[in-house]
């Protein structure tokens, strides 16, 4: 594992920040980097400055990290979010239209399609953070009315995943996506006046250790081309393969 290197996007804090502690300790060389933020310097993670939405910056993070080793590891996990209600004007429509689709959408096909090149020779993990929303509801509350182009987003994620994992399994390269609910993020706390949790929703919300388990399971499971889902008050686990054509949808 010693040259072994892995890139997570969206690094300085929450989820991003726990997926590239919990790699670091399973060995790997761990490029982490987010927009505005350097992440904390740790043992084995290399934080900087990047903007996943600008192609420039995205090869200097591929670059950068190709030098520290091979590159085995790939983490989408920088992520926009806003409430987008139908009815807002033309010009909002499509600023959030930008906002979004360049970190949700771009962002991880530049960072993946930069990377592939270095990880075609030795294999590797493509991993796409998307959300519970994509898979069959198991509760209230999935893709709110107001947030239609964050939802789209992570729908969309769906069709790279489906392509590249049969495209790139020539290659050992297995691409899966993690669609979780509720976990205990900053992201999570800003949606709150205060940054505190209602006490119904922090006596059940998932940590980040728990979810970053998670990823290193499906690194670990050899799969390919599924969307593994994370639901508050559950059990978080692969569960069992299921048939080709649910694989995505659940």
């Amino acid at each position: 594992m010693a040259d072994n290197v892995a890139i997570v996007s969206g690094a300085a804090r929450g989820m991003g920040n726990s997926f590239a502690k919990r790699l670091a300790t399973e060995g790997y060389k761990v490029l982490a980097f987010d927009l505005d933020k350097a992440v904390e310097k740790l043992k084995s993670v290399r934080g900087i400055v990047a903007d996943v939405s600008k192609v420039g910056q995205v090869e200097a993070v591929v670059e950068e990290a190709s030098k520290l080793g091979v590159i085995k590891v790939v983490v989408n996990n920088a992520g926009a979010w806003r409430k987008t209600p139908v009815d807002s004007s033309w010009d909002q429509a499509l600023s959030d239209w930008d906002h979004i689709m360049d970190t949700n959408l771009k962002g991880v096909l530049m960072l993946s399609r930069a990377s592939i090149p270095h990880m075609k020779a030795k294999g590797g993990n493509i991993i796409n953070i998307s959300s519970y929303y994509v898979l069959p509801a198991k509760s209230a509350g999935t893709n709110p009315a107001d947030t239609d182009l964050y939802n789209a987003s992570k729908w969309a994620l769906n069709g790279f995943t489906d392509a590249w994992a049969k495209y790139l399994d020539q290659y050992g390269i297995k691409v899966n996506g993690m669609c979780m609910g509720a976990v205990d993020t900053p992201m999570l706390r800003g949606l709150y006046s205060d940054n505190k949790l209602p006490d119904e929703m922090a006596a059940v919300v998932m940590s980040t250790d728990d979810i970053s388990q998670q990823l290193i399971d499906i690194i670990r499971s050899g799969r390919t081309g599924e969307n593994f889902g994370a639901w508050v008050g559950e059990p978080i686990s692969l569960g069992d393969q299921v048939p080709l054509h649910k694989r995505i949808t659940g």
